[in-house]
């Protein structure tokens, strides 16, 4: 056979750009909402399962009263048991949603105190700081420093700065290894576990446990259903701005150059899925965060994924 015909000698086909299907479908049904209508058949049907939930336990405890008083009274204790776990747990995510609005509130009051330079809003934002992390120990020795040093500040951004750096340091650094850790997790399940939706579901998981993570590092400590909106808010934020995508230029700087021509179709997923966890990360980072970004620098995508997939990623 001649040697210029010969398939050996073509050159292998290039694997399509990686695209991060798992974290692509995590963040559709993170945005997915049902219709009103939807909404409120699904209110109806709790409604009603609660009233005859309701209803079946009082004849349950009537009947047994009846029957036998003592077998009654601890049927009846059971249920009021119940109905107070149920309590304290609705009493936890209502105070898990004051949390975060209490980050929104430091936020917001920050970011008005360094437009309008208003030296006491500014004041008021850093009390409020220190209020949030006085039980605090990973924060105590920069709660040392910003008392010693906030009396000889006079402005309201180098205040506001400086209790960035003293206070949410160490904090930035702990939600980092959190995201490389969800990174590398979500990472090496998509490129080792060949099953079908299986990294979808890592990704969701791993996600939303990170998610959760970072808004308990920054004081949030936000219950299911606070996890759940912050992490609906969350992807919206990426959505909106687009960031849920990745270039071919950004997977080359994390993996090195060339990487895609390298690896396997489901290696490169791996890459792209840990990349993407990392944005979200970040995007979460600065949702829970009660100050915007100033005086410390953001953290770098590319940089988070590259220690995350130090080891497992080949450089070239």
């Amino acid at each position: 056979m001649d040697e210029a015909l010969d398939p050996g000698a073509a050159p292998p086909v290039p694997d399509a750009l990686a695209e991060g299907q798992a974290m692509q479908a995590v963040a559709a049904l993170s945005q997915r909402r049902g219709s009103a209508v939807t909404r409120f058949a699904l209110w109806a049907f709790g409604a009603l399962f609660s009233l005859a939930l309701s209803v079946a336990a009082w004849d349950f405890v009537a009947g047994l009263l009846a029957r036998n008083v003592v077998l009654g009274w601890v049927a009846f204790g059971l249920v009021l048991a119940a109905v107070l776990a149920g309590l304290v747990l609705a009493l936890r995510e209502w105070g898990a949603f004051l949390r975060l609005r209490r980050l929104d509130g430091l936020r917001e009051g920050a970011v008005t105190a360094r437009a309008t330079a208003d030296l006491k809003a500014a004041r008021k934002v850093v009390s409020g700081l220190v209020s949030l992390y006085a039980a605090r120990g990973d924060t105590a020795w920069g709660r040392a420093r910003l008392a010693d040093r906030e009396g000889e500040v006079m402005d309201a951004d180098a205040l506001l700065a400086l209790a960035e750096r003293e206070l949410l340091s160490p904090l930035d650094a702990e939600a980092r290894l959190v995201i490389e850790g969800a990174a590398r997790q979500v990472a090496t399940v998509t490129a080792l576990v060949p099953l079908a939706l299986a990294d979808v579901a890592t990704a969701a998981v791993a996600n939303l446990r990170m998610i959760r993570r970072i808004a308990e590092i920054y004081g949030g400590r936000s219950g299911s259903f606070g996890s759940l909106k912050l992490l609906r808010r969350v992807f919206g934020s990426l959505v909106a701005a687009g960031a849920l995508a990745l270039t071919d230029d950004m997977i080359g700087s994390v993996a090195g150059g060339g990487v895609l021509s390298k690896l396997s179709r489901r290696f490169g997923e791996g890459v792209v899925n840990g990349a993407l966890t990392a944005r979200v990360g970040v995007a979460a980072m600065e949702l829970c965060r009660p100050m915007p970004f100033v005086a410390l620098d953001r953290p770098a995508v590319s940089s988070l994924v590259s220690r995350a997939l130090a080891g497992l990623v080949p450089r070239g």
